[in-house]
């Protein structure tokens, strides 16, 4: 089947289903809430929905460690509310695409079980290994959750690997069974009438044969030899080849570490390409290094130097996808913006990313403004990963500075419920939230934004209409300038007759702005701007500007 390519002219919303709207006053979101929202979906301007995992689960790592990859999870309202979504969501023209998540299961999904017990077929459907001689275990390898990457079962007598938590062991890609099982997956999703997929760590899926030591890398052991693994191409072109190409839908591959050459192997728009876009995180390190919880401050140069890096290395390639925000990451406005300056730095990073080439995505509550959540107690947080960091990493320092890596770095500040009103529950839920609200959700909230007509929330409407009408956006040139600015964010999109210029401050104090040579700024149209005038020559603390040559 040809592939139309449609998501080059859409922008996503991604949804974390447990704390975007509780339909059921259970205190849990479910897909009712979902239902209910369609509408404040669409006028967005959204053209997709991206699903984090709405799989049944035993919530160890919040719906990543799955148990049945062919049902929806009860507490999200089943196959009843997921069909009754998926149909509201094309009947508004709203794309759907689900989180495939294969480099692991839950430990209690019945091939597990049965693996675990060496029944056929399962006995190699995961990476079992026994004891080194002398009890050691197969290899230095460390999970990037929590300890080591190894668990020994007493049923089977081996060691199973794990990148993740304990209960999310990994599942042996090089077994041809499990590919059939991840295409038997794909097909039943995109028969149902699914769009797509996000794929969770794909780029895990095949390890260095032997599974050797790691010897080169001091912390997180083996992500070398896991990472853009051997086999890597020859998996995903036989779930394209197996599944994807019957259908016209699209693939947004995770890929941690990856870089742009990298990257050019899967996506490139040639013949043998396998993935529609990649997932990079080179943009969500400009405040830490290689972790969220190796915290730096903030550089608007790195950034920058990121974005150039992959507008001009795909330009004419590939497409990239562009997001700030999701379930992996703190809030970033707390990050890259200021809470002081809360509304006109989160309309400066959205115009900084929404006038790039690629496919952008908004992460739940990041249309609102919604910061970081600082909670007094470290047993507050949920997340698996923050709760080791919290009791292993780091402990020679003092509570309270423990307790501030997790304020800075923890993903569980963008899993606070979405807070749609200053009532009661933050009108997230009837009932008991499964998770704690921001304390802030009386001045941040989705009623407010839309009684404000200067709120971010309208601005993300008017920017992304903006978006959708400029050819220039989607095909244009990307030039960028001041890259040695630290202060100011400024690049042109050229193209179909059209030119466009988008100028970011990143700072809280006033400094002096000279347009780069050859935009003349008394010609053109100044069509986006959170300031309620433009006066030449400067710019005030996180002021943005989008200026049109037509």
């Amino acid at each position: 089947m040809e592939h139309t390519q449609w998501y080059k002219g859409r922008v996503f919303y991604q949804i974390w289903p447990r704390s975007f709207k509780d339909g059921n006053g259970d205190g849990m979101g479910d897909l009712w809430g979902v239902y209910e929202k369609l509408d404040y979906i669409k006028s967005l301007g959204v053209g997709g929905i991206w699903f984090s995992p709405l799989y049944p689960s035993p919530g160890v790592d919040c719906g990543y460690d799955i148990s049945d990859y062919m049902d929806i999870a009860p507490e999200y309202g089943g196959m009843e509310a997921f069909e009754k979504v998926l149909e509201g969501a094309h009947a508004r023209d709203i794309k759907v695409i689900m989180d495939l998540v294969v480099n692991h299961t839950s430990s209690q999904h019945e091939w597990f079980q049965k693996s675990r017990r060496r029944i056929e077929p399962y006995t190699d459907y995961y990476i079992w290994r026994p004891a080194r001689p002398g009890g050691g275990l197969p290899n230095n390898w460390d999970s990037l959750f929590e300890g080591k990457a190894w668990q020994f079962d007493e049923l089977r007598g081996e060691y199973y690997l794990h990148l993740f938590a304990v209960e999310q062991p990994d599942l042996n890609m090089d077994n041809p069974l499990v590919r059939e099982e991840v295409k038997k997956i794909l097909r039943f999703w995109l028969d149902k009438g699914v769009d797509g997929f996000r794929e969770d760590v794909i780029t895990f899926i095949s390890k260095t044969e032997g599974l050797p030591d790691d010897r080169l890398m001091p912390a997180s052991r083996g992500l070398l030899l896991y990472n853009n693994g051997p086999h890597l191409l020859e998996y995903l072109t036989e779930f394209y080849d197996g599944a994807l190409a019957d259908y016209d839908c699209m693939t947004l591959a995770e890929g941690p570490m990856i870089n742009v050459k990298k990257a050019l192997r899967y996506i490139e728009e040639k013949p043998g390409k396998v993935i529609d876009m990649i997932i990079q995180f080179e943009c969500m390190s400009a405040d830490c290094i290689a972790t969220d919880y190796i915290h730096t401050p903030f550089s608007l140069r790195r950034l920058k130097r990121a974005w150039t890096k992959w507008q001009k290395g795909l330009a004419g390639k590939a497409w990239n996808m562009l997001y700030l925000e999701n379930h992996d990451h703190p809030r970033v406005i707390s990050r890259y913006g200021s809470e002081k300056y809360r509304v006109l730095s989160g309309k400066t990073l959205a115009a900084a990313y929404l006038f790039q080439q690629g496919t952008p995505f908004v992460y739940q509550g990041q249309e609102i403004g919604m910061t970081n959540w600082y909670p007094a107690d470290p047993e507050m947080y949920e997340d698996v990963q923050t709760r080791w960091q919290y009791l292993h990493k780091a402990t020679k320092r003092s509570p309270d500075k423990r307790l501030k890596r997790l304020w800075d770095a923890s993903r569980d500040s963008a899993r606070t419920p979405v807070q749609w009103t200053d009532g009661p529950k933050a009108g997230f839920t009837e009932g008991e939230p499964w998770f704690y609200l921001n304390e802030n959700y009386k001045e941040v909230n989705v009623a407010a934004a839309e009684a404000d007509p200067d709120s971010l929330l309208h601005f993300y409407r008017r920017a992304i209409a903006l978006r959708q009408s400029l050819p220039a956006v989607r095909s244009g040139s990307y030039r960028a300038f001041d890259a040695f600015s630290g202060k100011r964010c400024v690049y042109a999109r050229e193209g179909e007759g059209q030119r466009l210029l988008v100028v970011c401050a990143f700072s809280e104090a006033e400094q002096r702005f000279r347009a780069p040579a050859g935009f003349d700024l008394s010609a053109a149209k100044l069509v986006l701007q959170n300031y309620s005038d433009a006066p030449q020559g400067k710019l005030r603390p996180y002021e943005c500007r989008v200026y049109l040559w037509a």
